[in-house]
């Protein structure tokens, strides 16, 4: 999904969500069904009519807050950057909430991505874990 534009992505999302009662064999509408029904307040949100919505930065955005739940998934999937199930599996055994975890996690990961973006640098790694370790 990373070279998606904004349109493509969101239809991904509403397809997936669209198509949840039938068998599905794509494993990643899997994961996005699965990510879609742990938020019931963005069910409206999955539909045709909204996908064009525009958020500012002060808006929860639902396809932004689903699009970090996913590439956390996958970064729980591969292991990728190395040690991050370690940090999610000592995160859960203090919250013993995998939905807050998750969040948890995705504060840190937009916060080293705007880090990134805003000193013009690549993705650390080491911040991202420092986050992670201040979190919990």
């Amino acid at each position: 999904m990373f070279d998606l534009s904004r349109e493509q992505a969101r239809q991904h999302f509403i397809r997936a969500w669209q198509q949840r009662e039938q068998p599905m064999q794509d494993a990643l509408a899997k994961k996005i069904v699965n990510i879609a029904s742990q938020h019931p307040e963005y069910h409206h949100w999955l539909s045709e009519e909204q996908w064009q919505q525009d958020f500012s930065p002060e808006q929860d955005n639902p396809y932004l807050h689903m699009s970090l739940h996913l590439a956390l998934t996958e970064q729980l999937d591969i292991d990728q950057p190395p040690g991050i199930r370690t940090a999610y599996q000592r995160l859960a055994t203090k919250w013993q909430d995998s939905h807050h975890v998750q969040h948890i996690m995705m504060d840190c990961l937009m916060q080293t991505i705007w880090q990134s973006q805003r000193d013009n640098t690549e993705f650390s790694v080491t911040n991202y874990f420092d986050c992670l370790k201040k979190s919990g």
